[in-house]
């Protein structure tokens, strides 16, 4: 009886920032998979409805800010999991879910989605291409100032060779160009395409730096003041990671200086809450994106390297696999905390 009360409760399942548009059917296929009973909600979790996890084994959540006081309600309802359909993990506050005994996992997907945008990204930063087409939307189809740069050319630096850095080292490696890696820990499936050297080096010696490293005390701001001063002057940053790995300021002072040529950021500081809203009638109320977003030279993405249908699949099938495994008293191969 106890056996089938926990199977019960590991088929439902609370999924808050649901997505007509894109998730709708995956937690339809995935949820049937599972044999799970999907509460839908379609705002973020917050305390006021927190309660709709009552009896649930889990809750699936995306990028808003999961505080202690959501826990505790979520401890109070009976929930064992939080898992997030992302990669990051750092809006979940994971020593205040340790401490009231649930347990949190992220999600994988698939690598390609964020390698070949990254990949788009450096071509459009090297070649303008933010001011080619603002040109032609008003009939300018003329050529001063919008000379590019070939890739082949030039040295790219990776730091981050990850799942998603070593992808990105094996799109690039078609390209011909010299690539610098950078990573605590070395692989040798890297090391056919790019040479590991430490960060200083690659400051020195790259044209373009592309960053693929999760949210963490050792990757907090790599680009600042003392980092930028090593750099080449006209670097070219790229950034698909998180947002906290760039001094914002800093960078923008960089890009006015001309330190910096030319960024393509998919992500910044203090992003949480904004992506993916819709501002166009409203003030965003982030003056660095405001400011970065203006600039001709600046490509200032909404956070969706990962958005294809391939990740999504992915995102909410390894979600409803990990609440599912953990309330059977499983440990999903994705827990965090």
């Amino acid at each position: 009886m106890e056996r089938e009360r926990v199977n019960m409760a590991a088929r439902k399942i609370v999924v808050y920032s649901y997505r007509d548009f894109d998730e709708a059917v995956y937690f339809e296929k995935f949820g049937k998979e599972y044999d799970t009973e999907i509460i839908i909600c379609r705002e973020a979790p917050d305390v006021e409805n927190a309660h709709l996890a009552k009896g649930c084994a889990g809750v699936s959540v995306l990028t808003t800010a999961i505080t202690e006081d959501i826990i505790k309600v979520w401890k109070e309802m009976g929930v064992k999991h939080i898992s997030t359909r992302t990669i990051g993990y750092d809006h979940v506050d994971i020593e205040a879910a340790k401490r009231h005994g649930i347990t949190v996992s992220n999600v994988a997907y698939s690598t390609g989605s964020v390698a070949d945008y990254t990949v788009m990204l450096i071509l459009m930063a090297l070649r303008k291409m933010k001011m080619i087409m603002k040109r032609a939307d008003g009939m300018d189809y003329s050529l001063k100032d919008s000379i590019g740069r070939q890739l082949g050319d030039l040295t790219v630096g990776v730091i981050g060779t990850g799942r998603m850095g070593e992808h990105v080292i094996r799109n690039l490696s078609g390209f011909g160009c010299r690539i610098l890696a950078n990573d605590l820990y070395e692989k040798d499936s890297v090391k056919q395409y790019a040479t590991y050297v430490d960060r200083d080096t690659l400051f020195a010696e790259s044209d373009v730096i592309t960053f693929h490293v999760p949210a963490a005390d050792g990757t907090h701001h790599i680009v600042c003041k003392e980092t930028l001063a090593k750099m080449k002057d006209g670097v070219v940053i790229v950034n698909t990671s998180r947002g906290s790995v760039i001094d914002t300021p800093v960078l923008i002072d960089a890009l006015e200086q001309g330190k910096v040529s030319a960024a393509a950021l998919d992500v910044i500081e203090n992003e949480l809450g904004i992506f993916y809203g819709d501002y166009k009638y409203k003030l965003i109320g982030h003056r660095e994106m405001s400011i970065l977003k203006d600039m001709p030279n600046v490509l200032m993405l909404p956070h969706m390297a990962f958005y294809t249908e391939n990740a999504v699949s992915d995102m909410v099938h390894y979600s409803i696999e990990s609440i599912v495994t953990e309330a059977e008293g499983g440990k999903s191969r994705f827990r965090v905390g």
